[in-house]
């Protein structure tokens, strides 16, 4: 897949890293918008990142997500946007809202959200990453899902990001019971 990262920190850095070993075609979008990012992969602006892109990972501070989303809204339509941004304080902590409103056409996913980015970066064996996807993007979450270690775990479709947000905080108080250990996975016994 060809995959635009929209931020190169922790999250989009690890995640764009583990998607180009898996032999994805990974493009950083930045404000600097040049040079090499996490991985190897090239730092491009974020128009020129969006411009090729099948699937975009928004892995930006929640507050950036509002102006990112409007300003590129049209290069957005039709792709498949992961949204890994936690938006702290905002009435709703995703995106789809915002997405929507400005690419009604983006097939939208919530995953990468509820697990700190050392569980992306170095996995637990079995660990799960729940997600919600709307039909059309399903197939690919699951495939850079798996990509990344993890095993994916489908909860519903878009309307159902509220049932991935709750996991958040049963993770932060997990970390926390746990020393500050921020290696601490959920996984879906059957």
């Amino acid at each position: 897949m060809r995959i635009a990262v929209i931020g190169k920190g922790n999250i989009g850095g690890t995640l764009g890293s583990k998607w180009r070993a898996a032999g994805h075609e990974v493009v950083y979008g930045a404000r600097d918008g040049s040079g090499q990012g996490p991985g190897g992969a090239p730092v491009r602006s974020i128009g020129e990142a969006l411009k090729d892109a099948e699937v975009v990972l928004l892995a930006v501070p929640g507050q950036a997500v509002p102006d990112v989303v409007n300003e590129q809204g049209a290069a957005l339509a039709g792709k498949v946007v992961i949204d890994a941004v936690n938006r702290m304080g905002a009435p709703e902590p995703d995106s789809r809202a915002l997405i929507a409103a400005a690419a009604p056409s983006a097939r939208y996913v919530r995953a990468f959200n509820s697990l700190g980015w050392e569980n992306f970066a170095d996995p637990v064996a079995g660990a799960n990453l729940f997600f919600a996807a709307d039909p059309e993007a399903r197939a690919a979450a699951e495939e850079l899902i798996s990509a990344v270690g993890l095993e994916p775990a489908f909860v519903g479709d878009a309307t159902a990001t509220a049932t991935v947000d709750a996991l958040l905080p049963l993770w932060f108080a997990l970390v926390s019971q746990n020393g500050g250990n921020r290696k601490v996975a959920l996984r879906m016994v059957r």
